[in-house]
Parts: C-alpha cells; structure tokens; sequence
C-alpha cells in the first residue's frame, strides 16, 4: 500500500521560510521521480517542483530561485525548502510519486500572511 505522508507546513508571514517533508512507504523510492505540487482554494492542483532519481530537478516559474526541491532516499523521504514566501503561494502542497500517479497523501496546509 503506497503511502505519502506530508508535514512542515503552517503559518508563516510573507518574506518567510518553510521547509517541507514527505516520507513515503510501499514505493520503490530510490527508481521514482518525486513531486511537490500545489492546490490553492478555488484553483487547480499545480506541479511545484519535480526531481529525479539522478537528483536533477525541475520547478515551476512561480517558484524558482525561492525552493529548493532535495530527497534522501535512504529515509525515502522528499523535501521542499521554501524562502521568501508570498501570499500567493498559499495552498495544500502534496507530494507525489511518478510510478504512481494516483496516489496522493493528505497534504499540508501552508499559509503566507502578507
């Protein structure tokens, strides 16, 4: 049974950091590209950030040169260290595994106030 297990976030005033964790079990995770994705109240699920299982990684443009996307595979965990927050980055950040898709955990909640 695949199983993401997402912590970290919380309330945070905007200029801040946040650094998230995901573990996750019943996945062969050392083979998967691993994500970070968000979903911001009233919008769409978005992809975040992505690395592979070589380490190169992937962020979308709202995101890049604030987070840093890194994974430990030995404690098959992935995470997102996140710098200068803005409000808009508000949302449920989920992690997600690429060999399999439908899986997904109960995210965490990460609020930036301005």
């Amino acid at each position: 049974q695949v199983q993401l297990v997402e912590s970290g976030g919380g309330l945070v005033q905007a200029g801040g950091s946040l650094r998230l964790s995901c573990i996750a079990s019943g996945i062969i995770f050392s083979i998967n590209t691993m994500g970070w994705y968000r979903q911001a109240p009233g919008k769409q699920r978005e992809l975040v950030a992505t690395i592979t299982s070589s380490g190169r990684s992937v962020y979308s443009d709202s995101v890049k040169g604030r987070f840093t996307i890194s994974r430990d595979n030995a404690k098959k965990t992935v995470y997102l260290q996140m710098n200068s927050l803005k409000p808009e980055d508000t949302a449920v950040y989920y992690c997600h595994a690429h060999f399999h898709p439908n899986a997904w955990g109960q995210g965490t909640q990460v609020t930036v106030s301005t």
